[in-house]
């Protein structure tokens, strides 16, 4: 029987000469503090610090990485227990949904899934043989017991981790209520949120006419006309600034911007109101809000972070059944050089914004994304993203922009997680795969030993507190 589920050494070079690099260099990383700069981990789990319910709760029914594999072999999702819109049942037993994500464990070998799931069962549950269908209750029971203990509470989690800071995000609709209590409790613990405009930016996000409404009645303002909507938009943000917040996340279709004249703008907002808005006009809004947001971010010096290029909730019936953020978001190709250029245009050579890129397109790292950071002043890449958050992604990011970007037009690393357990898994795989990279440059006598061993800090740890204001 193994006593371990991950080798010392996984991740690292297979060749020796460099693994004994990569293990130097990892080894004088491994401790450092674990920056989450953005992620959807619950606020009110920090806020309350209640137990986590049991294992299926816990690690099966938020992870959409997890039941989208399991949906693409035919398993239902009513029957591992995602809620539906509605309120109609689903499967409640946890032990059987439990069950059934042993029997299919098998589905997510060689998936970075699997590396953060086996990563955070040994290091965090002290468990060493892998789940399948027959230790499925066994290990169901040790978990479970686990999480009735009060060092596997979240704040305690949090400390045991070893993080600096997380950062949730939120609605702009969102009052913040837990992030309130956080502050008020005394606990030390930095958790902050991220502002995210989508519902109140979109057209096409559902609801978008009654978002807008809530958005006057919280703020005061006149959303009815422009200027009173962006105006309600600086409250908001300098609400979410008092609690922490140090940035702001637009998640839109693409990555198209515009740089339209006030008037003309206007125009358009009433348009869109209105809801007589073509698709083109409704693409043109989101463009325009995002050169707003990024001049807003001048004023107030929030970060601005763009995660385009997603087609959201593909599957229909999925959707209606189950909403949002349920495993059927897919890539899509995504133009930046001609989309960004009307908010380079605008504020593109500006020292005091800092927007971070994010691409769901790999063909567009070294062609676009590199050479635009490489060059503008307030552009930063972020790191290898969703589908590619993995060994091979973020090996391929590193060799596709680094000769054009550096290191230092990158922000190191975050989690982007629902999934709490899942965060020193995810950062332990970024140091580790950096360190491997690294490791072939001083080979190769591309970069020396000290070099390397400054960059690797700055890649776990500098670049992300940098880039976020942390």
């Amino acid at each position: 029987m193994a006593d371990k589920l991950l080798h010392d050494d996984f991740m690292l070079p297979a060749d020796k000469a460099m693994r004994d690099v990569a293990r130097g260099l990892y080894n004088g990383i491994k401790d450092l503090p674990l920056i989450s700069p953005h992620g959807h981990t619950d606020p009110s789990w920090f806020a309350l610090n209640h137990n986590f319910p049991d294992p299926a709760q816990l690690i099966v029914v938020p992870d959409h990485y997890v039941f989208r594999m399991l949906a693409s072999q035919g398993v239902t999702l009513e029957s591992v227990g995602v809620p539906t819109v509605d309120g109609s049942p689903t499967e409640t037993d946890s032990r059987k949904i439990w069950q059934i994500f042993a029997d299919n464990y098998y589905l997510l070998r060689a998936t970075p899934s699997r590396i953060w799931l086996d990563h955070s069962f040994q290091n965090l549950f002290g468990l060493t043989e892998t789940l399948n269908g027959d230790n499925a209750q066994a290990q169901y029971d040790h978990i479970a017991a686990c999480l009735q203990k009060d060092e596997f509470r979240p704040r305690q989690l949090f400390e045991r981790f070893n993080l600096e800071v997380i950062a949730t995000t939120e609605s702009a609709l969102d009052n913040l209520p837990h992030h309130h209590a956080i502050r008020d409790s005394g606990w030390s613990g930095r958790v902050i949120s991220t502002y995210r405009p989508d519902s109140v930016v979109d057209p096409d996000f559902e609801g978008f006419a009654d978002h807008i409404a809530s958005l006057g009645q919280l703020t005061g303002c006149d959303v009815e006309s422009w200027h009173g909507y962006l105006d309600a938009h600086r409250q908001r943000r300098a609400h979410f600034k008092s609690l922490g917040t140090t940035a702001t996340d637009h998640g839109h279709p693409s990555a198209v911007t515009a740089n339209l004249d006030p008037i003309a703008a206007a125009e358009l907002y009433q348009l869109v109101l209105g809801g007589g808005a073509n698709a083109e006009q409704r693409e043109m809004f989101r463009g325009q809000m995002l050169t707003e947001m990024a001049r807003m971010s001048i004023e107030d010096g929030l970060v601005m972070q763009l995660h385009p290029g997603s087609m959201r909730n593909h599957n229909k019936a999925v959707f209606d059944r189950f909403g949002r953020d349920k495993g059927f978001d897919i890539p899509t190709e995504t133009n930046y050089v001609t989309a960004l250029k009307p908010l380079l245009d605008a504020v593109g050579d500006s020292r005091d914004l800092t927007v971070i890129l994010f691409t769901l397109d790999e063909t567009a790292y070294s062609r676009e994304l590199a050479p635009l950071a490489g060059a503008y002043p307030c552009l930063k890449l972020g790191p290898a993203w969703w589908f590619y958050d993995s060994y091979e992604g973020m090996k391929r990011y590193r060799e596709l922009v680094t000769e054009t970007a550096g290191f230092y037009n990158t922000v190191g690393f975050n989690d982007d997680t629902r999934a709490f357990p899942s965060i020193p898994a995810r950062h332990d795989v970024a140091r580790r795969v950096d360190c491997a990279y690294l490791a072939e440059l001083v080979a190769t006598h591309r970069l020396n030993l000290n070099e390397a061993e400054e960059v690797a800090t700055d890649l776990a740890y500098g670049l992300a507190k940098a880039a976020y204001k942390l």
